[in-house]
């Protein structure tokens, strides 16, 4: 029986399991309801002193208690079942800001929730980031396997290609296997990019690349914070497989008016942001201006990419209007094209569009909610010319619409839920050699709600239950009340070792159209799956060790296994009208991660190794796919001189992936005129003939980057340098063989790149 045969039941059983699933938490509510007389929660925020900027993942600390926590991705923290009528000692903190230290006392009136703001002041631009607590104890309970949180600070000391790029920093983490040097796509324990879900503020972004792939189309600029599931994510999180990264933009400065510019090899960018009344806003945009990466990128072939993005966003809060909210509208854009001038190569578009407007509310009670409605528009086409090649045109039209809300107990226990509407039209033109199209695109409502419980009440235990239900699928027809139930543990030895375990079944109804034989994927079109397909589904189970024996030093194993069903492939043996354009596969992906951190000023240094294997199933044939290397190893050093010198190395390496091998030729007739001479005898042209799928593996790969960082401050102007030098020993590391001529490929040579950034 698989996944879906499981997790799909009839209306009648779906609401019978639904109301047992609503008494169990009805049970927990009023278990966890129970107030003592001598507890009291305390609510905070953090921001920067200076801009108003949100601080996330700052730590708090309660001296006298030996506890504490961390603020989210809003700069906001709750800490309950703290006592009352006494006076506490409160430590905030953050790298390169000043900590803040002070006295408080807890409420003790009923249903009273004790507030404060801390407003830290950040260091001199010269001085070396020396301030910071210990935080182990925000981590007793947390169940946050296979989540990695990222500030903006921590984003700055991560590898960096010609310019800061997420996506390419997120291949340096054990378990996302990376494209290749030509591509920023990233494939995440044995999964297809797809199955990989993007959010900008809450909104999907369905192709978030430029210039056939090579780099990100969110500007890290713009970025606050980022969260990022390489699996087991929550209940909160729905249509995706595999990960979930959560990128959330900054505010823009409340205090005053400022602004960035900044000019490296590849773009030039800038950005505005200051205060509005009650609010703020920010704007910024980037713009490439030379291809001169871009064909050092391809193997010196030349690249005529032209993209770019801009992104807007203004936020509003007035205690007068309404007590503890915040709205917040944002929009992004991003375009490319790639025109090549001859008619013999294919010409390429590509766009995404998105609107999103938030509410977020705090109430009197340790309650905070929020509605969230997003339109994301995704455009992809393909003009073939007179290439040979089909056309493709494709379109994403995605509304959503959601609430969710977070209540925290007297004694630490959370109960958190929420409601998704989401509506999504897509259409996908396809053209075939006789210049003929053929849409293949459908429209679909997802409609789908989810409760969980988290157990934080105990100082050595955390968990966290969940479910969704899915009331319908995008495509219609499909069976209603699907369950996707999710289910994560800690368990804390010692206050240095604990395990983590995750358990969770994942949907996706929306896939892409893409061929594994191709080297370089310029987009790959979207569209929901077929009604006469089930919706693609997964089971992850992950269990991990952590380990912290002191502040300085810190350790993760994980390992992990997921089986995949329903994975909508292309039907490659489609020869009739009636026969499916796309039909069911399977997956299976297993390994294991390790990862050690250490740092102690001057010297921060991040070791990983990762082991896997993966495997699909098509038609009855089991084979590796693209993305299935063996041994991947990253090695980081960055070391920080002082007086705003810092240098880093990268150096990293992965056992050779699968590609499929050239069986032989035949010659194929090909006749042009009937009216020539002998055609019969001279008119035939060598046919490629293709292997078995992925039986071939391609050499290793390794690389080593060296980069130098300047930061100064010249009055109110700070600067900052940066020089990197990339694959320094000029590793030749094959990408593919051309078929046509058999000439070999590789991938990036020895580049040196540069950038400058003005902030004011």
């Amino acid at each position: 029986m698989n996944i879906s045969t499981l997790i799909s039941i009839d209306g009648g059983k779906g609401l019978r399991s639904g109301f047992f699933i609503l008494i169990l938490f009805l049970s927990l509510i009023g278990v966890s309801d129970l107030k003592g007389q001598d507890r009291g929660i305390l609510r905070g925020f953090v921001a920067d002193s200076v801009s108003g900027e949100v601080l996330p993942y700052a730590n708090v600390f309660i001296n006298e208690l030996n506890k504490g926590v961390n603020t989210d991705f809003r700069g906001y923290f709750i800490m309950a079942a703290l006592p009352i009528n006494r006076r506490l000692s409160i430590t905030i903190s953050y790298v390169g800001y000043k900590s803040m230290r002070q006295t408080i006392r807890i409420d003790p009136g009923e249903n009273e929730v004790t507030e404060i703001r801390a407003e830290l002041a950040p260091l001199g631009i010269q001085m070396r980031t020396i301030e910071k607590i210990e935080s182990k104890y925000a981590k007793e309970n947390a169940t946050d396997l296979s989540l990695q949180k990222l500030a903006m600070r921590d984003l700055e000391t991560l590898p960096k290609s010609v310019e800061l790029d997420i996506f390419r920093s997120l291949q340096s983490l054990p378990g996302v296997q990376s494209g290749g040097d030509v591509s920023a796509r990233y494939y995440v324990r044995g999964s297809t990019s797809n199955e990989n879900l993007v959010l900008l503020d809450n909104t999907p972004i369905y192709n978030p690349f430029h210039a056939l792939g090579i780099f990100s189309a969110i500007d890290p600029d713009m970025i606050s914070s980022i969260e990022f599931y390489k699996g087991g994510f929550p209940a909160e999180y729905s249509n995706r497989l595999s990960s979930i990264l959560k990128v959330v933009s900054i505010d823009g400065n409340k205090n005053s008016f400022g602004g960035k510019a900044s000019l490296s090899s590849l773009t030039a960018k800038m950005m505005l942001e200051g205060p509005i009344p009650d609010g703020s806003f920010i704007i910024s945009g980037r713009k490439n201006y030379s291809n001169f990466v871009l064909k050092k990128f391809r193997n010196d072939n030349s690249l005529p990419a032209d993209f770019y993005d801009l992104f807007m966003k203004v936020n509003y809060s007035n205690n007068d209007a309404v007590q503890n909210a915040k709205f917040t509208v944002s929009s992004f854009i991003s375009s490319d094209q790639i025109v090549n001038g001859n008619p013999l190569l294919d010409d390429f578009k590509w766009s995404n569009k998105t609107f999103d407007v938030n509410y977020f509310q705090l109430s009197d009670a340790p309650l905070f909610y929020q509605v969230d409605v997003s339109y994301s528009n995704f455009h992809g086409e393909q003009n073939p010319n007179d290439s040979g090649s089909r056309s493709i045109n494709n379109d994403v039209y995605d509304l959503t619409m959601k609430m969710d809300f977070n209540y925290v107990y007297d004694d630490k226990n959370e109960l958190a839920g929420g409601f998704k509407f989401m509506q999504v039209d897509t259409k996908l033109l396809l053209g075939n050699f006789r210049g003929e199209q053929n849409d293949i695109g459908s429209h679909g409502v997802n409609i789908s709600t989810y409760i969980k419980y988290k157990i934080l009440s105990m100082s050595n235990f955390g968990a966290d239950f969940g479910t969704r239900l899915n009331a319908t699928r995008l495509a219609a027809g499909g069976p209603a009340y699907s369950f996707e139930p999710r289910a994560s543990f800690t368990y804390r030895f010692i206050p240095e070792l604990a395990v983590k375990g995750t358990w969770g079944i994942y949907m996706q109804d929306l896939v892409t159209v893409s061929d594994e034989n191709e080297a370089v994927t310029v987009f790959e079109p979207w569209l929901i799956t077929p009604s006469y397909l089930q919706p693609s589904s997964s089971i992850h189970y992950i269990a991990g060790f952590e380990y912290n024996p002191s502040q300085i030093l810190s350790m993760t194993l994980e390992g992990y296994y997921k089986i995949s069903h329903n994975l909508a492939v292309v039907n490659e043996n489609k020869y009739l009208e009636s026969d499916p354009d796309l039909i069911p596969g399977s997956g299976e992906a297993y390994g294991m991660e390790f990862q050690a951190k250490y740092n102690r000023l001057p010297v921060n240094i991040t070791a990983s190794y990762s082991l896997m294997w993966a495997f699909k199933t098509v038609n009855g044939i089991t084979y590796a796919p693209r993305y299935d290397s063996r041994h991947n190893v990253n090695l980081a050093l960055e070391y920080d001189f002082g007086d705003g010198w810092s240098a880093s190395a990268f150096w990293t390496y992965s056992s050779g992936v699968p590609f499929t091998q050239i069986a032989g030729y035949y010659d194929k007739l090909r006749i042009d005129d009937i009216t020539g001479g002998n055609y019969i005898l001279t008119a035939y042209l060598p046919y490629l003939l293709l292997g078995q799928m992925n039986l071939g593996r391609l050499p290793d790969y390794h690389r080593l980057d060296l980069g130098m960082m300047k930061k100064l401050q010249v009055g109110s102007l700070k600067l900052y340098f940066d020089l990197s030098l990339l694959n320094v020993y000029n590793r030749h590391n094959l990408f593919y063989f051309k078929r046509d001529t058999g000439q070999r490929v590789d991938m990036l040579p020895f580049l040196p790149s540069a950038s400058l950034k003005v902030e004011l």
